[in-house]
């Protein structure tokens, strides 16, 4: 009898230590896996960007981004992030609040419309404006008459940026606010607190890790955004080119070296924008 319970006792261990050998080889052949397509499709081609952008030495680099052309398209690119994020921010903060906190008819439509420019391509967007801006469009003949002027200028570029990244805060700021629920917020409207200052003391507060996480995506899909400027920049040197429409421009002028090196300020903001973003996801988790 004792012989047959060490038997027993010995085959579980042999069976837990094989079940953990294969555990612990198919954690490293993930993990193996998750780290040749982050160096293939990430890391490789960041290389090669400012391999590219430096190879014919520092000096012609910096030529390359302080040029007018390029120094003027990485003023409108500030430019533009400037006056989309914090529209995209306050709208975010609005319509996240309303639906997490309030019941009303069309709740789940202005959900839908949220989402909208995650399930619209960026061209079909930038096409819309046209149609709606251009001067044979819907607003064309009024826009003429009074010379305003949105399409093929800046305006037309913060409209456009402004669409496709209105969605980043509201997205994140919903979940987070639906999770926390209303009682606080109740709580301090007993105790005799106005409207403001329960936002202020309680609601940002609570969201600010999530305010600023959505904020940081919004901002870097403002600065790389190509497909809907593009359509409604019309490419005009000096004046209405982007950062990625001024690599695209320069590119397809077979300067490599110059697009390279412009296209670098976008990667040195893309790896800023993962430190800031992995700094908050820290501290939101912490939080």
């Amino acid at each position: 009898m004792i012989v047959r319970e060490s038997s027993v006792n010995d085959f579980s261990i042999k069976s837990v230590k094989s079940l953990s050998i294969a555990a612990l080889i198919r954690k490293w052949l993930l993990i193996g896996i998750a780290l040749t397509f982050l160096a293939l499709f990430i890391l490789l081609p960041l290389l090669a960007v400012f391999s590219q952008a430096l190879s014919k030495g520092v000096k012609l680099y910096f030529l390359a981004i302080t040029e007018p052309e390029a120094l003027a398209a990485i003023k409108l690119t500030l430019i533009t992030a400037a006056i989309a994020v914090p529209v995209n921010t306050i709208f975010g903060v609005l319509a996240a609040w309303a639906i997490t906190k309030f019941n009303f008819k069309g709740k789940n439509l202005l959900i839908t419309l949220i989402d909208i420019p995650f399930a619209v391509s960026p061209v079909i967007a930038g096409m819309v404006f046209v149609l709606l801006f251009g001067s044979q469009g819907l607003m064309g003949p009024f826009l003429t008459d009074n010379n305003i002027k949105i399409i093929f200028s800046v305006p037309g570029i913060i409209i456009a940026t402004i669409f496709v990244t209105f969605p980043f805060v509201a997205r994140e700021l919903i979940p987070i606010m639906q999770e926390q629920g209303n009682e606080e917020e109740q709580a301090a409207l007993t105790l005799g607190a106005n409207g403001w200052q329960t936002f202020f003391r309680i609601t940002l507060p609570n969201i600010k890790w999530g305010l600023l996480y959505g904020v940081i995506l919004c901002n870097a899909r403002a600065m790389g955004e190509f497909g809907a400027v593009s359509v409604v920049s019309g490419h005009i040197r000096g004046a209405t080119n982007t950062i990625p429409l001024q690599v695209e421009i320069l590119y397809n002028e077979y300067n490599f070296t110059a697009a390279f090196a412009v296209a670098s300020i976008l990667a040195l903001l893309a790896l800023v924008t993962l430190l800031l973003k992995s700094v908050v996801e820290w501290k939101t988790k912490k939080y």
